[in-house]
């Protein structure tokens, strides 16, 4: 297991290209970033990688290319260990907030091992404010994942210390399949499951939403199944990968227009939600921290980045 190349800058993200096994196949990419003007010393966020590219084929992510696996417990935990130890030799991290999210490569639910490293991370790690995220479409068959994971946010991530968000994306259930073709949950399998894992003193459950035009947002419909007083809302722009141009989506907030996005905010409100409006750097955008997919490009260029991110200017040593 080897970083081979690493983007970014050290004030805003970071993005690690990993070869885990003897085989040009087995890459993957993970994350460090901050947001600013929040320093580090009070927010620090990984991003992880669950899987060798990704099943799910979402229609505006790059990671849905080439898929060869899953990753081990061990190979899991490299990322966050390399990760840690630029930072910090000793392996403890004094940062209050210091977030933990299983959201880059691959669908978190597919693999198994996503469990046993929620179990090893307080006991590798000597971080009081760590706090893992997973982020997830939900596929069918995966009820034993989900009902594991609640045993294990109630034992070792209790008041708050954990965050669950679901990728929703759209009201109109057809296009909402049409965005992610895979067999997942409905909105009524969410809302019982998310009833049953949140407790008293635990983060609301996040329903996120990266809007898409003539992809339908109505929080009317979103009222019917996802009770306020346990479910939150979360609205991102859509990033500009390389899947959604070659898709033709579009975002319908614009990052640089508040407007855009003012209706539908005012609206979730109007229902009792409460509503984050998650609008990161722009300049993440060039790095492709939150929206590239370096691992075919690295695959597919012999390690030299396609036209379409600038991040060859952000290239730095690992």
């Amino acid at each position: 297991m080897k970083v081979v190349a690493s983007y970014g800058k050290e004030d805003l993200a970071k993005v690690y290209v990993a070869q885990m096994r003897d085989d040009p196949r087995y890459l993957v990419e993970f994350v460090e970033s901050l947001q600013p003007p929040v320093p580090r010393e009070e927010k620090w966020v990984f991003i992880l990688s669950t899987s060798f590219g990704c099943q799910m084929k979402c229609l505006m992510c790059d990671a849905g290319g080439e898929y060869h696996g899953k990753l081990t417990e061990e190979e899991m935990l490299f990322q966050v260990d390399h990760m840690v130890r630029r930072r910090f030799p000793d392996g403890k991290v004094p940062i209050p907030k210091f977030k933990v999210q299983f959201a880059r490569m691959g669908e978190p639910s597919l693999n198994p091992a996503v469990l046993a490293v929620l179990r090893k991370l307080p006991i590798a790690l000597d971080a009081p404010g760590l706090m893992p995220c997973i982020s997830t479409l939900a596929p069918n068959g995966r009820q034993d994942f989900f009902r594991e994971l609640t045993e294990i946010k109630n034992e070792f991530y209790g008041g708050g210390m954990f965050q669950m968000q679901f990728s929703i994306h759209t009201t109109d259930l057809r296009k909402r399949n049409q965005l992610m073709p895979c067999k997942k949950w409905g909105f009524e399998d969410i809302s019982r499951f998310g009833e049953e894992f949140y407790q008293k003193g635990d983060r609301k459950v996040t329903l996120n939403f990266a809007m898409a035009k003539n992809y339908p947002v109505e929080p009317s419909v979103v009222q019917e199944y996802f009770d306020p007083n346990v479910f939150l809302i979360k609205l991102t722009p859509l990033n500009p990968t390389q899947s959604v141009a070659r898709n033709e989506l579009q975002s319908a907030i614009d990052p640089y227009v508040l407007e855009t996005s003012e209706k539908v905010v005012n609206d979730f409100k109007s229902y009792g939600y409460d509503v984050i409006l998650s609008i990161g750097e722009l300049e993440e955008n060039s790095i492709g921290s939150n929206c590239g997919q370096f691992v075919s490009v690295l695959r597919d260029s012999g390690y030299q980045i396609r036209e379409g991110y600038q991040s060859e200017s952000y290239q730095t040593n690992q």
